[in-house]
C-alpha cells in the first residue's frame, strides 16, 4: 500500500526527530559522564599532571675582600632565602608543581655547595621525583657589584634547558629582588617552556 504524500512526509519528519533525539541523549550522557569523572578526586591531575620542579636554595660565592670563611652574613642568608622563595612562588604561579626538599634534607646538607659537587644534585632531584630542577648562585664581587645566576635542567638527562645571569648593583634586598625578577621574566619563563619542561 502506498502512503499518501502527506503521510510519507510526516513519517520522514518523525524519523528525523528520532535521530535528533538520539543524538541529544548521547551528548547529554557523554557530558554527564565527563562531569562525574571530573568530580572524582585526582582525575584532573591524572589527566594532565603538572611538571614537578625542585628549586634548590640559591648559594653565595663570595669573591670579594669581605669574604668570611664561616659563610655568608645573616643578611645575605636572608636574601638568598628571599630570591629562592621568589623563584618558587613564580614557578608555582606559572603552573608547576613544587617538590618538597625535606625528604632529602640530610643529603642536600652533605652535598652543598652544589657548585663544587659536579652535578651531584641531580641524583637528589631524581630521588625527590622531580622532572626539572633549578639551581642558583649569587656571586659577590664586592659589596656594590654582584650577579645572580640560575640554571634549569632536565633531571633525567642533566641537559641545561634554560640559564641566565643578571648583574646587580648594591647589596640590598631590593637589588637582589630586582635581579631575580628580571631573570624569571626574561630568561626562565619567556619564551614559554615547551616539551617535558612545560608546566
Amino acid at each position: 500500500m502506498i502512503d499518501p504524500p502527506g503521510k510519507k512526509s510526516c513519517r520522514e519528519g518523525e524519523n528525523a526527530m528520532s535521530v535528533r533525539t538520539a543524538i541529544s541523549r548521547s551528548l547529554f550522557l557523554a557530558i554527564t559522564v565527563l562531569v562525574a569523572m571530573a568530580a572524582v578526586p585526582g582525575f584532573c591531575a591524572a589527566a594532565h599532571a603538572a611538571t614537578r620542579v625542585v628549586v634548590f636554595e640559591f648559594e653565595l660565592l663570595d669573591t670579594s675582600g669581605e669574604f668570611d670563611p664561616r659563610g655568608p652574613k645573616p643578611d645575605e642568608i636572608r636574601r638568598l632565602d628571599l630570591i629562592t622563595g621568589e623563584m618558587r612562588k613564580r614557578l608555582k604561579e606559572a603552573g608547576f608543581e613544587l617538590v618538597d626538599l625535606a625528604p632529602q634534607a640530610a643529603q642536600i646538607e652533605e652535598a652543598t655547595p652544589f657548585r663544587n659537587c659536579n652535578s651531584c644534585e641531580l641524583k637528589i632531584a631524581r630521588a625527590l621525583g622531580a622532572e626539572i630542577e633549578v639551581i642558583g648562585l649569587v656571586q659577590k664581587v664586592s659589596n656594590l657589584i654582584l650577579n645572580i645566576n640560575f640554571q634549569l635542567r632536565d633531571v633525567a638527562t642533566g641537559q641545561v634547558l634554560r640559564a641566565g645571569s643578571a648583574d646587580i648593583r648594591n647589596n640590598t634586598d631590593e637589588s637582589w629582588q630586582r635581579g631575580v625578577s628580571y631573570l624569571i621574566r626574561n630568561r626562565l619563563l619567556d619564551p614559554p617552556l615547551t616539551g617535558k619542561a612545560a608546566p
